[in-house]
């Protein structure tokens, strides 16, 4: 009997997550006003729950990571359409265009003691810095960080990107009225195999 169960969850798994591509494809197609945010909710909420399981069985692992790669190709191709709707479809191509240009034959190599200093500079500064201005950039910059670093782990994310931005407005507002600062900085570090924001004043 609890074989058949385990095997319910993951014929549901499968299920739910044809379900909400179609509700995404009406979304994207504007058969839909609304994203898909709360089926989306409930399918992420039910595979930590399967992710916290202990799958002995070779066969029934190998299935569910099967549908946590599609899941994932899904994740990934909903963002990149939601940034196109974002920024527009011109300026999306154009940044797209840029990004997968041919690079230019690289510059030679600086004097040994640069090269050490700009070596020492990047490795110093992992933060994304906040300012009250213009937030959203940064915000998604984290989320992305936080998706890597899970992904890395084996997890699938286990926040959204509304929580981290609510997360990281919270923490914002507490470190600029503890330090009376304007800018705020955020890392994303792994502590005990779980992943974390860090944030520290800048004084400018």
């Amino acid at each position: 009997m609890a074989r058949i169960q385990r095997d319910e969850e993951l014929e549901k798994f499968e299920e739910d997550i044809r379900i909400l591509k179609n509700k995404y494809d009406q979304f994207f197609a504007g058969i839909s006003k609304f994203q898909p945010l709360t089926d989306r909710r409930k399918l992420e909420a039910f595979i930590h729950e399967l992710n916290k399981q202990k799958m002995r069985d070779n066969t029934r692992r190998f299935r569910f990571n099967t549908l946590m790669t599609r899941y994932n190709q899904f994740r990934e191709m909903w963002a990149r359409k939601m940034r196109e709707r974002e920024e527009g479809p011109m300026e999306f191509r154009r940044r797209q265009a840029v990004l997968t240009a041919p690079s230019e034959p690289p510059p030679p190599p600086p004097p040994p003691a640069a090269a050490r200093e700009r070596v020492t500079s990047d490795a110093a500064d992992p933060y994304v810095k906040l300012t009250r201005a213009a937030n959203g950039e940064g915000v998604r910059q984290l989320y992305e960080q936080i998706e890597r670093e899970h992904l890395k782990l084996g997890k699938l994310p286990n926040v959204t990107f509304d929580q981290v931005q609510q997360m990281v407005q919270k923490q914002t507002e507490m470190v600029r009225t503890k330090y009376q600062v304007d800018t705020v900085a955020f890392r994303v570090d792994v502590v005990d195999g779980k992943v974390k924001l860090k944030a520290k004043p800048i004084q400018e």
